[in-house]
């Protein structure tokens, strides 16, 4: 890499770490489960950015393959997120209808 792109790439790596650090406080205070999920896969797309930075910045294109890796571990782990955001939704779900009055769930059916 030629050294006139030297502080374009520092640069890019310093705004990716400020809003990866951004990204950290919107996973901690949430408010909800899906802004948390959301948080970490943005979290998880940055630091493959880094990554990929730093192998042209190093000249060292092995920490490509390291970006790949990571790509694909990080994609499992917000798939197996949701699969667990989603069977909490729909156990909550079921257990709201599950305490309504009989009543109530036939003039819903219009019985």
């Amino acid at each position: 890499m030629r050294a006139d792109f030297a502080p374009f790439f520092l640069g890019a790596l310093l705004v990716l770490a400020v809003l990866t650090v951004l990204c950290l406080i919107r996973a901690i205070l949430g408010p909800k489960l899906a802004d948390r999920i959301m948080a970490v896969n943005m979290i998880g797309t940055l630091t493959i950015a880094m990554i990929a930075l730093l192998a042209v910045l190093l000249d060292e294109p092995g920490l490509l393959d390291v970006a790949l890796t990571y790509a694909v571990i990080s994609f499992v782990a917000v798939i197996v997120l949701t699969k667990i955001y989603i069977g909490v939704y729909r156990e909550k779900k079921h257990r709201a209808r599950r305490g309504r009055s009989p009543a109530a769930g036939e003039k819903e059916r219009g019985l």
